[in-house]
């Protein structure tokens, strides 16, 4: 054997020694990144089984990156909409802030020795104080729903006597809105519920003070009551100025408005109709809304029947 062929030996068993040593390595660190990767997964999930180390781990990646896709597209969606909230929340906010800041520094710059101006800007800034605390107690409520936290404590009432009760509550509103309300009920007929009575009666404020804040002037509010089998339907019912189509999908979201600078010229806080579907989710029940722009809105929920 001559010195050529021994070096050519040589080489080739040191090349294949060197590849075996490489590939041991190469592959236990794959089957490292493979265990880390399953370790990332649920139970449940199953990984495909192949002879083939590269195919599969190429699998378990893919598998991997697209749980990881989702998860942060799941962050990125609680991201805005953590943004958005605190956008809302000081936009709210912010118009009573400096109403309540032009009140006082008016007051302080002479204004509280003026009889004709002093007793209205302390009224004034008191009521923008009570659209603050109103957008806070608001807040409170949905989060404590949401939350799981608000207990609802069930009891079986007439949801008619519940109705008139509310009407009642906000005839005054409805006289200055030049709007009537219709009870469609035989008042002395009773449906009775199982449900919250406290939380129903937010309900069916929240609703009618909605279909007045809306309505037309020599319009109507109407309150309907039936039974549907196993469950009570309440419909209010106004001939305001309607939702646009395109906003009937969100008028639920929390301080979402159809119509922005109309909605804070009529007051309220833009949490009314998101505490009435989770009020009404907590209940294991749903709201629906009915609207033609121009000509009024119906929603409509439903309860459980009372044995």
């Amino acid at each position: 054997m001559n010195i050529i062929t021994i070096i050519a030996l040589t080489f080739l068993f040191s090349t294949l020694f060197i590849w075996s040593i490489v590939r041991f390595i190469i592959f236990r660190k794959l089957k490292k990144i493979s265990t880390q990767i399953k370790s990332q997964h649920t139970p449940n999930n199953k990984f495909p089984t192949s002879n083939n180390a590269l195919s599969e781990l190429e699998q378990q990646v893919k598998a991997w990156s697209d749980e990881r896709k989702a998860e942060i597209e799941q962050l990125e969606k609680l991201e805005n909409y953590r943004k958005d909230f605190l956008g809302n929340v000081s936009h709210e906010l912010k118009t009573p802030i400096f109403n309540i800041q032009g009140y006082i520094s008016t007051l302080l710059d002479g204004g509280l020795e003026d009889k004709t101006i002093n007793r209205d800007y302390l009224k004034r800034a008191e009521k923008s104080v009570d659209r603050m605390i109103a957008i806070v107690e608001d807040l409170q409520t949905i989060t404590q729903l949401e939350k799981g936290e608000l207990e609802i404590e069930e009891e079986r009432f007439d949801i008619v006597a519940l109705a008139k009760d509310v009407i009642d509550s906000q005839e005054l509103k409805a006289k200055e809105k030049q709007i009537s309300f219709e009870l469609s009920n035989d008042p002395s007929h009773s449906y009775f519920v199982s449900a919250d009575r406290f939380r129903i009666r937010q309900v069916l404020v929240n609703l009618v003070v909605n279909s007045l804040r809306y309505g037309k002037a020599n319009g109507k509010t109407t309150i309907k009551i039936s039974d549907i089998g196993e469950k009570i339907i309440t419909e209010v019912a106004d001939t305001g100025i309607g939702i646009p189509k395109e906003h009937l999908t969100r008028i639920f979201e929390r301080f979402y408005r159809a119509d922005k600078s109309r909605s804070r010229e009529q007051g309220g806080t833009g949490l009314g109709l998101s505490i009435v579907k989770h009020i009404l989710e907590a209940h294991g029940q749903s709201i629906e809304v009915m609207s033609t722009e121009g000509v009024g809105s119906v929603f409509s929920f439903t309860l459980k029947k009372a044995v």
